[in-house]
C-alpha cells in the first residue's frame, strides 16, 4: 500500500505532470505566470482544493449516485474554492487582488474536476489524498518553471529581486500572452523529447 501511496504521489511531478503532459488547466497556468509570486500563489490553492476535493470525493464515493455524481463533486470543489478564495482574502489580499477572477475559475479547472471523476471517486482516501497533492505539487512546479522564465527574462528579476543589472531592458514579448505560450511549447517539446531518449534508453 505505501509503495502505491508513493507511486500515485510521485506521479504528478514528470509522468502525468499538469499542465505540461494533458494540456489541462493551460489558461489559469498561463495568464498567471508573469511572476513567481502569482505562480506560487495559483499553485498552492489549485493543491488545497485537489487534496481536500479528492479526500472528500473519495469518503462519498459509496453514497453517492451516478447520477448526481458530477453535481456533487462540482459542489466540493466550490466549497474547497470559496474556503481558498476567503482565506486569500483575509491573509494574502495583494495576492487576490493579483489573481483575481482565477481562484473562482479553479471550480471548473479541468485538473481538479478530472482528478474526482477520473481517480478520487474509484480509491481509498489515502490514495486519493496522494494523488491530489502530487498532482497539486507537480501544477506548482509547472507554473513556478514557466513563470521563472518568463519573470527572469521578460522583467530581470525573479521574487521581485533584481538578477540582472538595472539598465537590462526586459524581453516585454514573453510577459504577453504569445511569449507565455511560446515558452510552454518550449517546454512540452523538451518535455517530450527527454521521455523519448528515456523511454529508447529503457527498451
Amino acid at each position: 500500500m505505501a509503495a502505491r501511496i508513493v507511486q500515485e504521489f510521485t506521479k504528478g511531478f514528470w509522468k502525468e505532470i499538469a499542465p505540461l503532459r494533458f494540456a489541462l488547466g493551460i489558461c489559469p497556468a498561463l495568464a498567471v505566470s508573469t511572476k513567481v509570486e502569482s505562480a506560487l500563489g495559483m499553485g498552492f490553492a489549485v493543491v488545497f482544493v485537489l487534496c481536500l476535493s479528492n479526500g472528500l470525493v473519495s469518503l462519498v464515493r459509496h453514497i453517492v449516485p451516478d447520477k448526481v455524481r458530477i453535481a456533487v463533486f462540482i459542489s466540493i470543489i466550490a466549497t474547497a474554492v470559496v474556503i481558498v478564495e476567503l482565506v486569500m482574502q483575509a491573509y494574502f489580499y495583494p495576492l487576490f487582488l493579483v489573481l483575481g477572477i482565477w481562484i473562482p475559475l479553479i471550480v471548473v479547472n479541468c485538473i481538479v474536476l478530472g482528478r474526482a471523476e477520473a481517480f478520487a471517486r474509484k480509491n481509498p482516501i489515502g490514495l486519493s489524498l496522494s494523488d491530489g497533492l502530487g498532482m497539486g505539487l507537480g501544477f506548482t512546479v509547472s507554473l513556478v518553471v514557466i513563470a521563472s522564465i518568463r519573470e527572469v527574462l521578460g522583467s530581470g528579476t525573479w521574487l521581485g529581486i533584481p538578477v540582472f543589472p538595472a539598465d537590462y531592458p526586459g524581453f516585454g514579448f514573453l510577459l504577453r500572452p504569445p511569449g507565455a505560450f511560446v515558452i510552454f511549447g518550449l517546454l512540452l517539446a523538451s518535455m517530450n523529447v527527454i521521455s523519448r531518449r528515456i523511454e529508447k534508453r529503457n527498451a
